[in-house]
């Protein structure tokens, strides 16, 4: 027993008296056992006798068994939701989350709302529900656990209409803008515990997870569990916690957003990625950090991830229609833009260097990129070459190379990028060839091949490990001076009017 105060007092006896009157009505109670109805939801209360508060000699009032402790203010906190329904899901507090997101500096037009609740709320629920479903049941009625709400569902029931008041704009699941908030309860978090002994299989170590109780893992077990060993570890009746839940994180997030067009690269000391090596910087520029710096400014990311329909060597370059690439914005603070002002970002990379050039900027879906990708190596790609000869040619010595169509290649993984692709032998195919007479020594060399190729490689053999080669078709020695890339055959992303 413990003291309230004379007003508490009277409010929760009013309250007990009106509960008492709305649950206990008998002629509600007649109807139902006479249908075989359950009373519509209606939980019938213990007798009067055991729930009315009744005032001991000292003015003390009683509290129902199992109820726990009152607090000064004369309220408890929840023992099946902590708290979460009781003093997180209120105005002021949808206030707080609002001003967190109007501080994270977002721009959206909707947002969905995400809730992580700690997992032993499903074990304080499932204790609950098997309460429930055993008065129920001495009442002869049945109730599934389809009856029953999830906490979290109506903490969103609540929370949301507050949230799209506060922000001006509609809570939608669809939306590609998140405000998640995780809560958590230290003092309950052995509520969990007994599960791991009863159902070793569902908690196994996770690298990335910092506690095996996850909710998936939690949900599992009590599917698991029977309800007989569940009662044994876990009773209903447990003392209610000291405080309410706290807020652990509010994290406002947006999906990435992805930017695709074509590049020309002019230079032979541009790598397409930044060139490290042993950490080490080797270039000061790269055509990834010139494309995607002005971007991260625009969309006001923190970091971004390139990628390219194959790649070209830091002294190759790309020339024609240029080769396609993506860039995938991650979290961006501004995420929408019209295509007029995409085109000033393309004018404002082409004008800030002429290492490179870029071409049918866009903002394209997630799923549109698979296009750039699909079907790669069955692409064509063009190439010019520069040819050195160690021995002396005349113009008709070079002219056979035209006639070879569809020449199949085996080339062994490159010992130049051995490092990092692993060591197979690949079949390609340069499916035609042309030449231009430069000099007793030189000659350029056209061709039309199959993505994937190492043209490198073709003209001086690599010790043997591209066959044929361009050495063993001319039988002299073969090298390569200058290559560009004139064509990338992916029709991708689609051409836009400049």
């Amino acid at each position: 027993m413990f003291p309230l105060k004379e007003k508490d007092r009277t409010v929760v006896q009013e309250l007990y008296t009106e509960l008492h009157k709305f649950l206990d009505d008998d002629q509600c109670k007649s109807d139902a056992v006479e249908n075989n109805q359950p009373p519509s939801k209606k939980i019938r209360l213990q007798d009067s006798e055991k729930n009315d508060i009744d005032s001991d000699q000292n003015g003390a009032a009683k509290v129902p068994s199992g109820e726990g402790v009152l607090p000064d203010d004369g309220v408890r906190t929840c023992t099946v939701c902590l708290g979460i329904l009781q003093d997180l899901c209120e105005k002021d507090f949808v206030k707080k989350v609002c001003g967190k997101v109007d501080s994270a500096g977002y721009h959206f037009s909707s947002l969905v709302f995400s809730v992580s609740l700690p997992a032993q709320l499903l074990v304080r629920e499932h204790a609950t529900w098997l309460l429930v479903k055993q008065e129920v049941g001495q009442q002869g009625s049945s109730l599934t656990k389809d009856n029953i709400l999830q906490l979290k569902e109506v903490y969103k029931w609540i929370t949301h209409p507050l949230l799209s008041e506060e922000l001006g704009v509609p809570v939608d699941g669809k939306s590609l803008f998140e405000v998640s908030v995780v809560f958590s309860h230290p003092e309950t978090d052995g509520d969990c515990h007994f599960l791991a002994r009863v159902c070793r299989d569902c908690f196994r170590p996770t690298k990335n997870k910092q506690s095996v109780f996850t909710r998936m893992a939690v949900v599992k077990a009590l599917e698991k569990i029977k309800d007989g060993d569940f009662l044994q570890q876990f009773p209903y009746q447990v003392e209610p916690p000291k405080g309410s839940c706290i807020v652990q994180e509010i994290q406002c997030t947006h999906n990435p957003v992805y930017v695709a067009g074509r590049y020309n690269k002019f230079s032979r000391t541009l790598p397409q990625t930044p060139w490290l090596i042993d950490g080490e910087r080797k270039m000061e520029s790269s055509v990834e950090e010139l494309i995607g710096e002005p971007m991260k400014k625009m969309f006001k990311v923190v970091s971004f991830n390139f990628s390219s329909s194959g790649r070209e060597d830091v002294d190759v370059r790309a020339l024609g229609n240029g080769r396609p690439f993506a860039i995938e914005l991650l979290n961006p603070h501004r995420p929408s833009f019209i295509q007029q002002e995409i085109k000033e970002l393309q004018q404002q990379i082409n004008n800030s260097t002429d290492k490179i050039r870029v071409r049918d900027l866009q903002i394209v879906t997630r799923e549109a990129i698979g296009h750039m990708k699909e079907g790669e190596e069955e692409k064509t790609k063009s190439y010019s070459a520069l040819i050195w000869t160690e021995k002396a040619i005349g113009r008709n010595d070079i002219d056979f190379l035209q006639d070879l169509k569809d020449l199949k290649l085996d080339q062994k993984t490159p010992l130049r990028v051995l490092h990092r692709r692993p060591l197979a032998v690949r079949t390609r195919v340069i499916h035609n060839m042309k030449v231009e007479y430069v000099d007793q020594h030189n000659f350029r060399l056209y061709l039309k091949t199959q993505a994937g190729t190492y043209i490198k490689e073709f003209v001086h053999g690599d010790f043997g490990r591209t066959k044929p080669n361009l050495g063993t078709l001319m039988n002299m020695t073969t090298d390569i001076l200058e290559l560009d890339v004139e064509s990338v055959d992916v029709d991708w992303p689609p051409k836009l009017d400049e």
